[in-house]
């Protein structure tokens, strides 16, 4: 999976404009978190379609960053994250980004965006988790 991280003014419609874009060549949302800062917006999206996504912000002349992510699921109890998240950080990896995809009683599926992603996948896997899908 691929995150990319937008860069762009904190103003009325401007999130409005991004999502009409990309709604407008078929390119479905997977998640997304926003914020704004000083006048500064940060709009972190993963898609199912990152080739369309990339020209879709190109064309736009929206400043973005792409990260690899890697989607895991955990059981659904108390301390599963707080074990993965110890695991990663203890291996001296940065967690930049965490989404919670979905959850219900039987796991929560997270995709995480890491400073080293390849270094990340056995922590995926030691701390109980499975991971769901790699790069893409």
């Amino acid at each position: 999976m691929t995150e990319f991280v937008v860069s762009m003014e904190n103003r009325p419609g401007r999130l409005a404009a991004l999502t009409e874009a990309l709604a407008a060549f078929g390119v479905n949302i997977e998640a997304l978190t926003a914020y704004g800062r000083n006048g500064e917006g940060t709009v972190r999206l993963i898609v199912d379609d990152a080739p369309t996504t990339r020209r879709v912000l190109e064309e736009a002349a929206l400043h973005n960053e792409e990260r690899t992510v890697l989607t895991a699921r955990l059981p659904h109890r108390p301390g599963e994250l707080a074990r993965l998240t110890r695991s990663i950080a203890d291996a001296g990896i940065n967690i930049e980004a965490l989404y919670v995809l979905k959850s219900n009683a039987d796991g929560i599926e997270l995709a995480i965006s890491v400073d080293q992603p390849e270094t990340a996948l056995p922590h995926l896997e030691v701390t109980g988790g499975v991971l769901v899908r790699g790069t893409g």
